[in-house]
């Protein structure tokens, strides 16, 4: 009889698990709390314009083709890609620009040209960080259980290269004798919502993914895959329930037995997934008498990255800009400390644009343009009352986009609106703290010290999402949502 499996969440890690199961043969019922699959992950549609929710940049495409492929399908059929190149353009004092690339060659001649006399550091650093993603990235594809997963050799192969003692800044910018250069290699860090200054030099290998790798957008934007690993789900059996929140995972004697639904209904089940962000999860979903590691003070004590700031305009011209767009603050490290540190509001703001449209012409009417803003900013723990500062704030983005970038008269050409603060974050998205990459990536929060795919409170439950191991990123989800699959089938993933 087919193992009956119960997924809360249709987010990416969700859906990548609930693939895999339903291909294996399980059975698999996802239940999903909103309208659309993909959590984060899912479409913003206002009007005739559509949005990513969240993630933007698509990296490291193994993972994904992997994950297809091990449910029997091809991912470039289920997937319009295109490659985006040069990468985006990153702007240093509202007017130099730098465009780095994903061909060696090319890139090397932007390095000079920007930053001459570091073409050569380019390349040393591409070499010497590369061999360190070569040996620590397949240790983020298996779990880590117990202590006694640091004695296998995988992570023994990986642990003299793995330098968690430095700061991702610290390494990387001894490469470069340029500072906006430093800056161009370290930002990666807010990927996972933390400081290049505070986040492990483990972390490295982020920039190295990118310039090894490429960054893809699929046409109909990052909300497509979503919507592909739903399609796969049904052609193989298993069931997204729509509009169906849990209410409640059902533990019986330190097992996940099931979960009761916001509608009444209690679903029995063999394994229990949870997508949904970690912390919220624990605090909203399991009973405070299940959980004997993750306490409501424990949780508290955790530390959580930061947070976004979103605006989602859809506008009535179009914009050449680049795809993605990267406007610094004057001094980015005060930004940074804005954001980690004080947990201001930053009075000048680091500024991600994606103008997708100049890519993909399904998210606006033609003429028209989808614009995505993203701001990095403090999360819930700060105290900013959302309430009172959200319009004033928002006015001071769109200012520095006119005052920093081409967009001079996009005011007059907003058409629909929608904005994203922190406290819609934990309010709407049922994010802890509003911390949109989930925990912190510390050394103390990773690997062992995260909690744990297999879940360490009680049986027969799974973790799955940015909140788990192996971390926060679309491709580290799609590996915990690879890794809880492989455990509850009993395919080797040690």
């Amino acid at each position: 009889m087919a193992r009956k499996i119960a997924i809360i969440g249709a987010g990416p890690g969700g859906l990548t698990a609930g693939m895999l199961l339903a291909h294996q043969g399980c059975q698999v019922d996802i239940y999903e709390k909103d309208a659309r699959v993909g959590g984060r992950n899912a479409a913003i549609k206002l009007g005739d314009y559509t949005f990513d929710t969240g993630p933007t940049f698509l990296m490291l495409l193994e993972t994904l083709e992997e994950t297809f492929r091990d449910a029997g399908r091809d991912m470039n059929t289920c997937l319009d890609l295109r490659r985006i190149d040069p990468m985006y353009r990153l702007r240093f004092g509202g007017a130099r620009d730098f465009f780095p690339s994903g061909d060696e060659t090319r890139m090397v001649a932007e390095v000079e040209r920007a930053f001459p006399g570091d073409g050569a550091n380019y390349l040393r650093f591409k070499r010497n960080e590369g061999k360190k993603f070569d040996r620590v990235y397949p240790c983020l594809k298996v779990p880590y259980d117990s202590l006694l997963s640091y004695l296998k050799p995988r992570f023994i192969k990986a642990l003299p290269r793995l330098d968690p003692f430095a700061s991702v800044y610290q390494r990387l910018a001894s490469y470069f004798s340029h500072e906006d250069l430093r800056i161009a290699m370290t930002f990666q860090a807010k990927y996972l919502g933390m400081s290049p200054w505070e986040c492990p030099a483990t972390f490295t290998i982020l920039s190295v993914i990118e310039h090894r790798f490429g960054i893809y957008h699929p046409i109909g934007g990052l909300n497509r895959i979503s919507e592909a690993m739903a399609k796969v789900i049904a052609e193989d059996g298993g069931r997204i329930h729509l509009n169906a929140p849990v209410k409640q995972l059902i533990v019986k004697n330190r097992t996940a037995t099931g979960v009761l639904l916001e509608s009444g209904q209690n679903v029995v089940a063999d394994h229990v997934i949870i997508n949904p962000d970690f912390a919220w999860a624990m605090s909203h979903l399991v009973r405070p008498e299940d959980r004997r590691k993750y306490t409501d003070a424990k949780l508290k004590e955790m530390e959580y990255s930061c947070s976004t700031f979103m605006l989602y305009l859809g506008v009535n011209k179009t914009y050449d800009i680049p795809h993605h767009n990267v406007i610094f603050a004057e001094s980015y490290r005060d930004n940074v400390d804005e954001i980690a540190r004080t947990k201001t509001l930053p009075r000048d703001p680091s500024v991600y644009i994606q103008n997708a449209s100049i890519t993909d012409p399904t998210l606006a009417p033609a003429g028209k343009s989808a614009i995505y803003v993203l701001v990095p900013i403090a999360n819930q723990t700060s105290g900013i009352d959302w309430a009172k500062e959200k319009k004033a704030f928002r006015d001071l983005v769109i200012r520095t986009i006119v005052e920093k970038t081409e967009l001079k008269d996009l005011e007059q050409h907003i058409e629909v609106e929608q904005v994203i603060t922190p406290a819609d974050w934990e309010r709407d998205y049922h994010i802890y703290h509003g911390a949109t990459f989930n925990l912190s990536h510390k050394i103390s929060q990773m690997l062992s010290f995260r909690p744990h795919n297999r879940f360490e409170e009680f049986g027969n439950c799974y973790l799955v999402g940015g909140g788990t191991h192996p971390g926060s990123g679309l491709p580290t989800i799609y590996q915990s949502g690879r890794i809880a699959a492989g455990m509850i089938t009993g395919k080797d993933v040690s």
